[in-house]
């Protein structure tokens, strides 16, 4: 499986059209055949975790059987054409799933090999939680020192918030030097840790999940930052 995941930063002017297009957009994914699950989202200021959505920022995720049918997508489609006419910086990685727990919108959308499970080197990694309405205060108040730790963890390269709705359906991608690094942040790191506590505990999520990913390929850059040229 091919999971393709593009964040384009749309040019000011261009914003209305950012909206549009999510309106828009579902008409072709939806009769893309091929097309196995797809999103398409918001993000917060700067494309970063733990901001207020700033309307520049839209994502588009699908996955594909093969490489054939993704590139094809991104040769051809109209959705593509739309995020490459109206945006100013855009960013794609294309990634294999090595292993992925819970749903997302009823759904599991990635589909592990088990041929892939031994894999050493940079990881990609998909959270995305659905947030209960009575629970969106308390885990507002929450998820900043989360991300903050995030961005400071040995092994942290990349990161970005992404999701269907600004406030309820949130997403977190982020790309780590390797396995270890990512689990010493997860598991390790004490305000991530609580974090993980905490939403057991008060139940915050109605929907999660959780990816892990091999990166096969990546373009363009996020924030002027693509991976192999950033130092965070």
């Amino acid at each position: 499986m091919i999971v393709a995941l593009t964040i384009t930063k749309f040019r000011g002017i261009t914003i209305p059209f950012a909206f549009i297009g999510m309106a828009v957009l579902r008409i072709p994914l939806w009769l893309n055949k091929r097309c196995r699950f797809w999103k398409l989202m918001g993000s917060g200021k700067g494309a970063q975790v733990d901001l207020a959505p700033d309307f520049k920022h839209w994502a588009v995720l699908t996955t594909w059987e093969n490489q054939q049918d993704c590139d094809t997508f991104y040769q051809n489609s109209f959705v593509i054409k739309w995020f490459n006419f109206f945006g100013t910086e855009s960013f794609t990685i294309l990634l294999n799933p090595l292993s992925s727990h819970g749903l997302w919108s009823k759904k599991e959308p990635f589909k592990i090999e088990k041929s892939h499970k031994n894999h050493t080197g940079k990881v990609a990694v998909i959270t995305r939680a659905a947030i209960r309405f009575n629970k969106l205060k308390e885990f507002k108040q929450n998820i900043k020192r989360a991300a903050d730790a995030m961005r400071n963890a040995p092994g942290f390269i990349l990161s970005a918030g992404i999701g269907e709705n600004p406030f309820f359906d949130q997403a977190t991608f982020s790309i780590w030097e390797d396995a270890e690094s990512m689990k010493a942040y997860a598991y390790k790191s004490f305000d991530h840790s609580d974090i993980i506590k905490l939403t057991r505990e008060r139940e915050w999520y109605k929907e999660e999940l959780f990816a892990r990913f091999e990166i096969i390929d990546s373009w363009g850059t996020l924030n002027g930052a693509s991976i192999n040229n950033t130092n965070e």
